[in-house]
Parts: C-alpha cells; sequence; structure tokens
C-alpha cells in the first residue's frame, strides 16, 4: 500500500471541497465577451483653469485653506478650476513661467517677481484675518537663548529663513534688520527652510530644536504650529514693518472674460454672509479687495534698499 504524504492528503481534500462547493446548483458561471468592451469616462480636465497657492505652508494647509474657495469659485463662475501644488517658491515661479499657473495667490515679493519677468497682473488682495490689508515679518529665537536678549544680539548669529523669496519669512524682517544697522554679512550663517512646502513650520521647528539662533518667519506662522510645540519656548524679537497684503494676480494673456469673472466672484465674497464666512475663516482671511501693481511700490523700495535683483 502505497503511502501519501500528510500534506498531500490535506491539498487534494481542499481541492475536492472546492470542486463541491465552488458552484452551487442552482448557479451558472458567467461568461464574459473580452470583444464588447466600455469606455469610462474620465474628465478631461486640459481646460481647466489652474490655481496655486505659493507653497509657505505644507500642501495639505494649503488644500485646507482653499479647497472650499475653489469650490465656491467653480460654482459661481461655472468655469473648471483645479488647485495645483508647486514644491517650491522657486517652482512657482517657474510654473508661471511656463503657463502653467493661471491664478496664482503669492506674496507681494513674488508678485513683483512674477510681474517683472513675466507681465503678470495683480487683481486682488486679501485682508488679512487680523482685519489689516497688510502683513509683517517676524524674527524669533528660543525663549531661553543664553545670549540674545536684544535685536543686536542676532550679530553673528546662525539665522534660518522660509525662502530667498519669502516676504515675511525673509525679505521684510531683513528689512528690519537693515533699519538698524544689520546688514546680511554680520551673521555666522543664513540658511533657508529645505524640502518642498511646510516652509514657515519648518523655520520655528528648526529654531525650537536650537538647531538655529534666530529665525525670520511671517506674522501667523506660530499658529499653525501650535499644536506641535510649547509655544511659550519660542520669543518674538521683533517686527518687521508693515506691508501689502498676499496678492492674486494672473498671466498677461488669461482670457479677460475668464480673469473678469474670477475677480468679481472673489471681491463679491462678505464676511457677514455665513455661507461666505466659513470660506474665509478657512482661508484664514477675512476679504478680497481689488488692487493694481501701483500697491506694490513699498515692497519695491525695499527691494532696492536691500539690492536684490529680480532677474536672478
Amino acid at each position: 500500500m502505497i503511502r501519501v504524504p500528510r500534506k498531500l492528503r490535506l491539498l487534494l481534500f481542499l481541492i475536492l471541497l472546492l470542486m463541491v462547493t465552488g458552484c452551487p446548483d442552482d448557479e451558472t458561471a458567467l461568461k464574459i465577451d473580452m470583444n464588447q468592451r466600455e469606455t469610462v469616462d474620465i474628465k478631461d480636465d486640459g481646460n481647466a483653469v489652474t490655481y496655486a497657492y505659493l507653497p509657505q505652508y505644507s500642501h495639505t494647509v494649503a488644500y485646507d485653506r482653499h479647497h472650499l474657495l475653489i469650490e465656491y469659485l467653480k460654482k459661481q463662475t461655472g468655469l473648471a478650476i483645479k488647485q495645483v501644488f508647486p514644491d517650491t517658491f522657486n517652482e512657482h515661479i517657474r510654473m508661471v513661467g511656463q503657463g502653467k499657473i493661471d491664478i496664482s495667490f503669492c506674496n507681494p515679493y513674488v508678485y513683483v517677481i512674477l510681474a517683472h519677468r513675466y507681465g503678470e497682473k495683480a487683481f486682488a488682495q486679501v485682508v488679512e484675518s487680523s482685519g489689516q490689508k497688510r502683513f509683517r515679518g517676524q524674527i524669533i529665537c528660543r525663549t531661553d537663548h543664553p545670549t540674545i536678549k536684544t535685536l543686536m544680539d542676532c550679530k553673528g548669529k546662525r539665522v534660518i529663513a522660509v525662502d530667498l523669496t519669502s516676504a515675511g519669512g525673509y525679505l521684510y524682517p531683513m528689512g528690519h534688520f537693515y533699519q538698524h544697522g544689520i546688514r546680511m554679512d554680520d551673521f555666522a550663517e543664513i540658511s533657508f527652510s529645505p524640502g518642498p512646502g511646510g516652509k514657515q513650520e519648518k523655520v520655528v521647528l528648526a529654531v525650537y530644536a536650537g538647531q538655529y539662533d534666530v529665525g525670520l518667519i511671517r506674522e501667523g506662522t506660530l499658529n499653525v504650529v501650535a499644536d506641535k510645540i510649547d509655544l511659550s519656548q519660542i520669543r518674538i524679537l521683533a517686527y518687521s514693518n508693515w506691508y501689502p497684503g498676499w496678492i492674486y494676480s494672473a498671466r498677461p494673456d488669461l482670457n479677460p472674460e475668464i480673469l473678469y469673472q474670477i475677480k468679481e466672484a472673489l471681491i463679491r465674497m462678505d464676511y457677514d454672509n455665513p455661507d461666505h464666512r466659513q470660506i474665509l475663516d478657512k482661508a484664514d482671511f477675512t476679504g478680497i479687495i481689488p488692487t493694481d501693481d501701483t500697491e506694490m511700490a513699498s515692497v519695491r523700495e525695499l527691494l532696492d534698499t536691500l539690492g536684490i535683483n529680480l532677474d536672478r
């Protein structure tokens, strides 16, 4: 008598079981005709209006703040609008130059660069959550830093900023240093927040961790990281001057009718309207007002003071 191994017996049993239970008596096998195919309709968004939020914060924050606003614009205008997510400030600038961003929501510094290089046109400006049409930068350090007590103590220290093209996270605080006789070469080091998105948060975290002595951020950033660190350990050394709020701008060859519809929908938003308030609160501003390029004069003056070349 041939002895069948136990594992083989088990395998044969399972095969027999499947044969018995696989198809009930009253169920017939489904035949599939591979010659009959149905096309899946995937909507082509190649003609969508592209909307980009300069990546001062992480992509998650950018989406969370603006997705309701974009849905509002879609309903008000009937346009197909999609949010795109550049990883860095420089990528945002490049994408505008390549015609890949139709509507930019960006800081005034980046707007001035876009206007200078590509003819970008400002058409609206936000009213900040503080109720101001302007915003400012902050200079921060750790509360317990052993040698930084005043602004002048920042000389010889390691500084981290958001990005070379950040307004609140570089340009405005650096202007404040200049007003107090402190120049770029007075610092031991000036570094910029690494990686894609989330750059404002990374500056605060780097100072909190003691990796850098001084950080340059825009006012409001500390609220974004309040659930990540103990804010009592961060000290605000100084505030910059006030400058124009964030700008909505459009590429110069955007269809004027499309631009008109988007602009009108934006400036119609009313904080006293509960539906609009929900959208504006999520975006962290209280209103949107018309503007034009002339409002950027103070930013251009600061760029001249710091000797910043817009072509680089």
